[in-house]
């Protein structure tokens, strides 16, 4: 995405900035004050997903969210930085630069697995460790064949320098966006398609997703998170169809202090298609109402 051409017409753009620490360029909305919320999305998507979410959230409190390496405006510094433990380690960075000690991490998707390796990161002594909610968390790995053939064909098509090209070109991205969507069991409006229609035609941004999904391994994080002294939420999509809920319910009996709430009639972009109840859910666990 175009910093000047595309910026202007974006949601929020009025709280972004570029913050470049090493080794990206990052694209950054901050708005609020108080306590620090920290926003991060999942693969493909940009701070757009928290269109709804941030003003409810900044009443109140700091509300920061990021870009993720090469997608929306966050320009990325090296390609060999795409995996989970990079990710996180490059976010640790952007966070100590930028004094963010958020008091919980919202990370969706893909996200939610950034969130909780760097929550486990930002464990300073001397300072709480942020607790870390998962929106439709995506935390396990691909079962039989499609477990050994996914990870392959990502890296193929990442390695593919046409590939971003081929996935941009032709028309109708308006009906492509819409039907990915709608295959993820959420149903946005217009004006949330368009800007997915506007990521998907972005080569750059679907050159940096490819390679994230290519990068991808939950297998260091899957073995340390029992172990982690996280304080967690899981809220899920009952009509979730890219991530089945069932997943992060299971993976959460196995952790210690992991709630789950499922939420009804909503899929894989929950926080989009009911913004106010996801919001009120995320507030009253920081103030660790219950919920």
């Amino acid at each position: 995405m175009d910093w000047e051409r595309d910026l202007p017409s974006w949601p929020l753009s009025e709280f972004s900035r570029q913050v470049t620490v090493r080794p990206h360029r990052w694209h950054v909305q901050e708005v609020g004050e108080g306590d620090t919320v920290l926003l991060l999305h999942g693969a493909g998507a940009s701070t757009h997903t928290w269109r709804d979410v941030i003003p409810l959230l900044a009443v109140g409190h700091r509300v920061v969210a990021v870009d993720m390496p090469g997608q929306g405006f966050t320009r990325v510094g090296s390609r060999s930085r795409f995996g989970l433990e990079e990710t996180s380690e490059d976010l640790e960075s952007l966070c100590r630069h930028c004094a963010w000690q958020p008091v919980v991490i919202v990370g969706h998707s893909a996200g939610a697995a950034v969130a909780l390796r760097l929550a486990d990161r930002l464990s300073d002594e001397g300072h709480e460790a942020p607790k870390v909610i998962g929106i439709n968390p995506a935390l396990s790995r691909f079962n039989g064949l499609a477990g050994l053939l996914y990870p392959l064909i990502a890296k193929a098509l990442a390695a593919t320098p046409l590939t971003a090209m081929a996935f941009t070109l032709g028309g109708g991205r308006l009906e492509r966006a819409r039907t990915l969507i709608e295959n993820t069991g959420s149903h946005l409006n217009e004006e949330g398609i368009a800007l997915y229609a506007r990521l998907i035609g972005d080569r750059d941004h679907v050159d940096a997703t490819l390679n994230m999904m290519a990068h991808w391994s939950l297998d260091k994080l899957l073995v340390d998170l029992p172990g982690l002294p996280l304080d967690c939420l899981f809220i899920n999509g009952a009509g979730d169809k890219a991530v089945p809920p069932e997943h992060s319910t299971g993976l959460a009996k196995r952790m210690g202090n992991t709630r789950v709430v499922t939420l009804t009639g909503l899929g894989h972009l929950s926080h989009e298609e009911a913004s106010t109840e996801v919001s009120k859910i995320v507030l009253d666990f920081v103030s660790c109402a219950t919920v």
